[in-house]
């Protein structure tokens, strides 16, 4: 997911427009069917967050399902989110939606958009005071999850009172109650977990880099076939995290300052290794391909020997549609990479807020995970141990397929995500201090 936000929507004209949209907690709202549509938590804070949910979950929107699932009958829900996977794009018209109005007679409207363009429209409704907004759901983590729940531009507290949420999510994984070490505080839920990897093409070459110094030696071995994309693309930003995790560690960043400064001094080691790196990437690193995916194509077609994806097992499914070779195979380096989930919030402005709930309630339902993970192959967002025998099955049933590590081994290796506020200044830094450097 593409993550910038365009600049002006912290100016402080919106904040004070926003302040009032924000407390917004309408169980009951809906749209007819033929409407258009700071720093990181302590363990002990989200621990207290946690165990007052329950006694607090009267008090917030999701209180009552059943009048929920009532308000929402017969209505329509819009769904934002980045469009570019046209396999997620299908299982969303084809299976997601139609078991929403099978089930909960509830029509979902999917809206493909960039994040960049999702929170321009919810900003610029905000400042003009629109209270029946265009965007219900939105798909969304990260930075861009810390800047809108800051000013007030979500619906909720929602999540922990979903029935799905409490029956089958672990309360003791730290992406529950953190989205890259920022609070959540039941402004969004989670709907997928994803995980950095490696791929190469095993007939191509014998090597698959363990770590940083492996990966240098690769790149001066493939001269000009090894690249990453531009950053602040989603994937490549990954990437330059996990280097700096490989080079100087990931603790010091948990409480770190969201200072330029501060950060620059800490990840230089892994600046100056990026600069050492250049000479041999693609382009002598002089310039970076567009995307991720421009960098998949470029795999795939042979003029790169290496890429990566956030898609833990989307070698397997590159292997069955043709797209890579059947001696392609996934690799992680040694110390590990970067997971993290991504989420569903609701748009303060909804006008379908019992909708969007019913809806982000159904997407946690193990039936649905498991369809997910086997059409999608995406790691479950719902607890193992939480399962009965029959859901289970559902799950150890699904091949993942040729070329993929398996969820074990990459849960194991499963390296945690810097806070958001230091993310926007690594990308910058790294625009600064490594391109054509």
């Amino acid at each position: 997911m593409k993550k910038k936000l365009l600049a002006g929507i912290l100016s402080l004209a919106m904040v004070a427009s926003l302040t009032a949209c924000g407390s917004k907690n309408d169980a009951t709202s809906s749209k007819t069917s033929t409407s258009a549509k700071s720093s990181t938590a302590s363990v002990a804070s989200t621990k207290s967050y946690a165990s007052n949910m329950s006694a607090s979950a009267s008090q917030t929107a999701g209180s009552d399902f059943d009048k929920l699932v009532e308000a929402a009958k017969g209505t329509e829900v819009s769904f934002y989110g980045w469009g570019g996977d046209d396999k997620l794009n299908a299982w969303l018209d084809d299976y997601y939606a139609k078991r929403l109005k099978e089930k909960y007679d509830i029509t979902l409207k999917r809206v493909p958009m960039d994040i960049d363009k999702i929170l321009s429209q919810l900003s610029g409704e905000l400042q003009a005071g629109k209270k029946d907004g265009d965007i219900d759901m939105i798909w969304i983590n990260g930075e861009n999850f810390k800047t809108t729940k800051e000013n007030n531009m979500l619906f909720g507290p929602f999540a922990e009172t979903l029935p799905n949420f409490e029956a089958y999510i672990n309360k003791d994984d730290k992406e529950t109650y953190n989205d890259f070490a920022f609070p959540i505080e039941g402004y969004e839920a989670p709907y997928g977990k994803a995980q950095l990897v490696f791929f190469n093409d095993s007939k191509v070459t014998e090597e698959t880099p363990k770590n940083t110094d492996e990966l240098l030696e690769f790149a001066k071995k493939y001269k000009g076939k090894v690249t990453y994309a531009a950053l602040p693309d989603f994937t490549a930003s990954a990437f330059v995290r996990n280097v700096i995790y490989d080079i100087v560690g990931y603790e010091q960043f948990a409480d770190m300052k969201a200072d330029k400064e501060t950060v620059k001094a800490a990840i230089e080691p892994a600046l100056e290794y990026l600069r050492k790196l250049n000479p041999y990437l693609w382009q002598e690193g002089k310039t970076f391909p567009s995307d991720n995916p421009a960098v998949t194509k470029m795999f795939a077609d042979g003029e790169l020997v290496m890429g990566m994806s956030y898609s833990a097992f989307g070698v397997a499914t590159n292997i069955e549609n043709g797209t890579f070779t059947d001696t392609t195979r996934t690799f992680q380096f040694d110390k590990g990479t970067i997971g993290n989930t991504n989420y569903i919030a609701i748009a303060a402005n909804s006008a379908n807020s019992a909708g969007a709930q019913v809806a982000i309630n159904e997407m946690m339902d193990p039936e649905v995970q498991a369809d997910r993970y086997k059409t999608l192959r995406t790691i479950p967002v719902v607890h193992y141990d939480k399962l009965n025998d029959e859901q289970k099955k559902a799950f150890d049933s699904v091949d993942i397929g040729k070329g993929v590590i398996s969820q074990a081994e990459l849960l194991s290796k499963r390296l945690p995500e810097m806070p958001a506020g230091l993310v926007p200044i690594i990308e910058e830094i790294w625009n600064e201090e490594v391109v054509g450097k």
